[in-house]
């Protein structure tokens, strides 16, 4: 979220409620991973809220390096492996996941980078104007790749899958994508997360179409 502490606070509560009800939504262990999902914003987005108080309030300065990092892993390096992977576990043709297990490599491949580079270079947050801008001095030749990679593992999995509207999940990011890309272009990893949340509405969708098993019905005995 990138617009307060509040917002965040509040972004952070709307989402565990769906989050709880896309989890009830599973009846299979695949099936949990993927509905994580809008938990796993949830998270984020109470982190940044933390991150807000912290760079606003000087009570909380020593919670700012603690909610950068933690943010900035779970957006640059969960992301990439976390969405074609849950994707991939839902899959029943093995020809579909084949595919997605190429956008797993793809996704693993960048959260590596990243995670190298979160921990290897000058990361810092600032407030400017009513968003946080993150300046990560990463090497910027090698990250121009490394943001293609990125867009690939995160987007391109819903649309190759064979799962019942999975590709709604993918337009919604990347609707998502473009938005900030174009409006908000300084702050997309912050920004980029608060739209991309609310594809945990696509989510608690598709996992509706998961349909529970048939009970078996118990034999009565009958009296001979």
């Amino acid at each position: 979220m990138c617009f307060s502490a509040t917002a965040s606070f509040g972004a952070g509560i709307v989402l565990a409620v769906i989050g709880v009800a896309t989890l009830k939504k599973a009846n299979h262990p695949v099936q949990i991973f993927f509905a994580v999902i809008p938990l796993l914003f949830c998270v984020q987005q109470i982190t940044e809220g933390f991150l807000w108080l912290a760079l606003s309030n000087r009570a909380y300065a020593s919670t700012q390096q603690p909610a950068t990092y933690t943010f900035l892993f779970i957006a640059q390096v969960v992301w990439p492996v976390y969405v074609p992977l849950s994707i991939s576990l839902l899959e029943k043709k093995e020809s579909r996941k084949k595919i997605q297990k190429i956008f797993v490599a793809t996704g693993a491949l960048v959260s590596l980078y990243l995670v190298f580079c979160l921990f290897s270079y000058p990361v810092e947050a600032k407030i400017i104007g009513y968003h946080i801008s993150y300046e990560q001095k990463y090497p910027a030749a090698i990250g121009n790749y490394a943001g293609l990679l990125y867009i690939i593992a995160t987007i391109a999995p819903p649309f190759f899958s064979g799962i019942k509207r999975m590709w709604v999940l993918g337009t919604a990011v990347l609707i998502s994508y473009i938005m900030t890309t174009i409006f908000y272009n300084d702050y997309i990893v912050s920004v980029w997360c608060f739209f991309a949340s609310i594809i945990s509405v696509s989510v608690f969708a598709i996992m509706q179409d998961f349909k529970k098993p048939n009970k078996v019905p118990a034999i009565r005995n009958v009296p001979a």
